[in-house]
């Protein structure tokens, strides 16, 4: 890992002396957190480009302020690259994480106080699939579901009874640690017969996913997101997918 701290060293040696100790617990540490990863020297280059400059807001073509002619191009870019390893034909890469990908996903599609049912934060879900202590389980009704004592694995069987029972609004799959393939064309045909939306969070498991190794929740959920930085191994960014069929507006 390469960076030149030349101009950071003359101009503030304690945050430069920081940064150096921050490398080297990268380079010489061993720390298996799921959601991390390590950039390449590409992709620190392009993050460390005049780039972190310019305010732009709005979409490409739709700024509210000048001088994105060429932020414009960019972010076309990615979202042609997107559609392209994915399969599909709507892409949003604005969300700076998971975690604003997955409240544009809900706010998008429901009220607040409307019911979701989602993974179990304990069982392997991730914090907006519904803690309490995040946005997700103060802002809308989170129905969880978990894993079977017996095998430790996804039991579609009681996801579709907590569906009847509950009605959800929206269903969401993925997680965050669980170490098994995810059926989405289960979880879709629970989310068809309670008329709810699916929603799939595949920030763990993109990378396998367009490497096509593991079933594709396109074609089954109505939104998809993923981050970027993980199995995708690009900058820190989100992926909305967007899917949703007619018959559910």
């Amino acid at each position: 890992m390469i960076i030149d701290m030349k101009n950071i060293q003359n101009f503030d040696p304690q945050i430069a002396d920081l940064i150096a100790k921050e490398t080297n617990r990268q380079e010489e540490g061993l720390v298996m957190i799921a959601s991390e990863n390590y950039a390449s020297q590409s992709v620190m280059e392009a993050m460390n480009s005049p780039l972190q400059n310019k305010y732009s807001e709005g979409y490409p073509g739709k700024r509210y302020y000048t001088g994105n002619e060429f932020v414009d191009q960019i972010e076309n870019l990615a979202i042609a690259r997107a559609k392209e390893i994915f399969g599909v034909e709507h892409v949003n890469v604005q969300p700076h994480s998971g975690s604003t990908g997955n409240a544009a996903a809900y706010m998008a599609c429901l009220k607040p106080g409307d019911t979701i049912l989602g993974m179990n934060l304990s069982h392997g879900g991730h914090l907006t699939h519904g803690s309490p202590v995040n946005f997700s389980g103060q802002t809308y009704k989170f129905v969880s579901y978990g894993v079977s004592s017996q095998n430790e694995q996804l039991d579609y069987e009681e996801i579709r009874r907590l569906a009847l029972e509950h009605k959800p609004k929206m269903i969401v799959c993925g997680a965050t640690a669980y170490p098994r393939a995810i059926d989405f064309k289960k979880f879709s045909e629970i989310a068809k017969e309670v008329q709810a939306y699916l929603h799939a969070d595949i920030s763990h498991i993109a990378g396998i996913i367009v490497a096509g190794v593991h079933q594709s929740p396109v074609g089954y959920a109505d939104t998809i997101m993923t981050t970027t930085q993980k199995t995708l191994k690009v900058p820190r960014s989100d992926i909305i997918i967007i899917t949703i069929k007619d018959q559910y507006q």
